[in-house]
């Protein structure tokens, strides 16, 4: 199993699929997404920080930089 961390909360987050899987045989999705953000930025965040991204307005670097961080794995 690979794990990434996530860009906004510095969490650890399973990446699903890949050679990490092979040998395991785990089953189960990705726990993030690489977003490209209206400002050409990208960054891995896990689904509870997509979830904290403003709805009403273009997403950029500074609202990843503004997400709670250091939160435990």
């Amino acid at each position: 199993m690979s794990k990434q961390r996530c860009n906004g909360c510095d969490r650890r987050v399973r990446l699903g699929g890949g050679i990490g899987d092979l040998w395991s045989f785990e089953t189960g999705s990705t726990d993030g997404l690489t977003l490209e953000l209206a400002d050409g930025s990208e960054h891995f965040l896990c689904y509870d920080c997509i979830e904290g991204l403003p709805d009403d307005e273009e997403v950029t670097r500074g609202h990843v930089e503004a997400l709670p961080g250091d939160v435990e794995d």
